[in-house]
């Protein structure tokens, strides 16, 4: 099974799984179904299952192609996978660096000081993203982006990729209850960052080792909890642009370096 066919497969399940599952809580928007971003009962918590089942589609999909495909022995190996965290320090505080520097440019560019959620909410909606979030990673960096990668190289792959993650966003601005459908974030200002931060996922996914998918899991987690926290939201094009821009040349700059050293190694 080539890395192309598996990439297809992926690609196919991911948007089937996403797609009939939006379309089906789009539809069922007209008659008064909507996401809960705060659960308070058994009848909302049902409500959100085909919403998680939806933002899991990329883990879904990922792990029915690796074990279709024999790339893994089964459901143990995957989540070893996954999550295999061991690396060096320096690959944990360049992602910690990276999302501080995106989130000060922000908070500078608009001119803000405080935070949206006390900072001790971070830590605690870290599980939730890690469900919601940080897990499309098994599917975006563990099959997609470095399958592109061999065929396009670092640049077009993050950007290939980057149009394909939007477009299996698009669903969440027409399902009732979230954050895009309610208008709280610009679909273009959304798109750059969303574009942006493949090259950034790439960039990590490229330096980490055998660690490489962890590390965007974590990333992307992190973010997410964060954003909620900071209240960072691309709502105006001056603190979208100068923040991810710079989340754009420092991905490159890191994978230009990072190639130079394997090329002197070998």
């Amino acid at each position: 099974m080539t890395d192309k066919k598996i990439i297809v497969q992926f690609t196919l399940l991911t948007f089937c799984i996403a797609y009939l599952v939006s379309g089906a809580m789009i539809t069922l928007g007209q008659f008064g179904f909507s996401v809960h971003s705060s659960v308070q009962s058994l009848q909302q918590f049902g409500t959100n299952i085909p919403f998680a089942i939806y933002i899991l589609s990329p883990a879904i999909a990922s792990y029915i192609v690796l074990k279709k495909n024999n790339k893994i022995a089964d459901f143990k190996e995957w989540l070893k996978t996954v999550f295999y965290a061991k690396n060096n320090a320096f690959l944990y505080l360049f992602v910690v660096a990276g999302l501080a520097l995106y989130f000060l440019i922000h908070l500078a560019v608009s001119g803000r000081t405080d935070t949206v959620l006390p900072l001790y909410m971070f830590f605690l909606a870290l599980p939730g993203n890690l469900i919601i979030g940080g897990l499309e990673e098994t599917g975006w960096t563990y099959i997609l982006q470095p399958g592109f990668n061999k065929k396009y190289g670092y640049v077009l792959s993050s950007l290939y990729v980057g149009i394909i993650w939007l477009l299996w966003h698009v669903p969440l601005f027409f399902i009732p209850g979230t954050g895009h459908y309610e208008g709280l974030i610009d679909f273009w200002m959304f798109a750059v960052q969303l574009i942006a931060f493949r090259f950034l996922y790439g960039a990590i996914y490229k330096i980490s080792g055998k660690s490489r998918v962890f590390m965007c899991v974590l990333c992307h987690t992190m973010f997410n909890a964060a954003s909620s926290v900071f209240g960072i939201l691309p709502m105006t094009w001056a603190g979208t642009i100068a923040a991810n821009a710079v989340v754009v040349l420092v991905s490159i700059v890191t994978v230009v370096i990072y190639d130079k050293k394997s090329r002197r190694i070998v």
